[in-house]
């Protein structure tokens, strides 16, 4: 029985590895993406007019100082919204939570059909806004930050590599698919620009590299 399992396990992981890259300029999969995502002149653009800035943590980020998951439309809530938003064929309760759908990841290409397998990323991560500016916001500031489905601020992705990426910036570290690297960049430029958060000099150089690739 250890062995059955042990073996299904195996080859799920060997179905999600086999999967082909998601074709990111496909007409359906640009429509389940956040809006405002800038083409790469203009992410260049935005970044070579972001603040640049050593980051400051002084150890009092705290989560609960950026109130998310916040009512968006109806009854969704903003993690709600974007699976609704970013998932294929999803079809939801009463609540807002999904009954059915799939997801496909655009940061490592995996799909999933279990909701509890993904995970909505903060593409700027709370505390790299925290030491990076927001730590002299209004808390409804923070909130608009945390729950912003108007910019490409939040992803539905795989829940691991989400946890892989934590609060890291793009010099330390990038989503495991190249073929998003350009994206990834664009978003997370546009999302510090419209907050006037400051960036690295290690950050900027990282995002640099990651355009080249467009």
């Amino acid at each position: 029985m250890k062995f059955s399992y042990a073996l299904s396990g195996l080859l799920s992981a060997v179905a999600v590895l086999a999967l082909p890259a998601p074709d990111l300029t496909s007409p359906d999969l640009l429509k389940r993406t956040p809006p405002g995502i800038p083409s790469p002149s203009s992410a260049r653009r935005l970044l070579s007019g972001l603040k640049k800035a050593t980051p400051i943590d002084d150890g009092t980020y705290d989560r609960d100082l950026f109130p998310h998951w916040g009512s968006i439309e109806g009854n969704c809530n903003a993690r709600e919204y974007v699976l609704r938003r970013d998932g294929t064929g999803v079809e939801v309760g009463n609540n807002c939570y999904p009954t059915a759908g799939s997801w496909t990841s655009p940061y490592d290409g995996a799909r999933h059909v279990d909701p509890p397998d993904v995970d909505i990323d903060h593409m700027v991560p709370l505390k790299n806004a925290w030491i990076s500016g927001a730590s002299a916001w209004t808390t409804g500031r923070r909130r608009a930050f945390a729950n912003d489905v108007d910019s490409p601020q939040l992803w539905a992705v795989t829940g691991s590599v989400n946890r892989s990426k934590g609060d890291r910036s793009p010099d330390e570290w990038t989503p495991p698919l190249r073929s998003f690297h350009c994206t990834y960049a664009a978003s997370w430029i546009a999302v510090k620009d419209k907050y006037a958060l400051s960036a690295s000099s290690a950050e900027v150089d990282a995002l640099n590299a990651m355009l080249d690739t467009c």
